[in-house]
């Protein structure tokens, strides 16, 4: 049985896992993950923000570009298409 992905899938995937995220005029679900990374020989954590989206919902995004997850400000560091192109990982800093 062959696997159809579809706005339906994609959706059930964001829904089940996503916050809520709103830049613009668009508000639609994404998935934070925020892995810490360690720097200098171990003497620096920092966190290192990513949303995963549907391309369609913020795949226009542009560095400096304002958007507030799950209640919280950040600025779009820069944004890369995934796979297919229908889902896009943003990097983000908190605002």
């Amino acid at each position: 049985m062959a696997l159809v992905e579809d706005s339906t899938t994609q959706s059930a995937y964001l829904n089940d896992f996503g916050v809520s995220c709103t830049s613009g005029g668009t508000t639609a679900k994404a998935i934070l993950e925020q892995p810490d990374l360690v720097l200098a020989g171990n003497q620096i954590v920092s966190t290192d923000y990513q949303l995963t989206a549907k391309v369609s919902d913020f795949g226009t995004l542009i560095s400096g570009a304002s958007i507030t997850v799950d209640s919280v400000a950040y600025t779009v560091r820069e944004l890369r298409k995934l796979d297919d192109g229908i889902f896009c990982e943003i990097s983000i800093q908190k605002t």
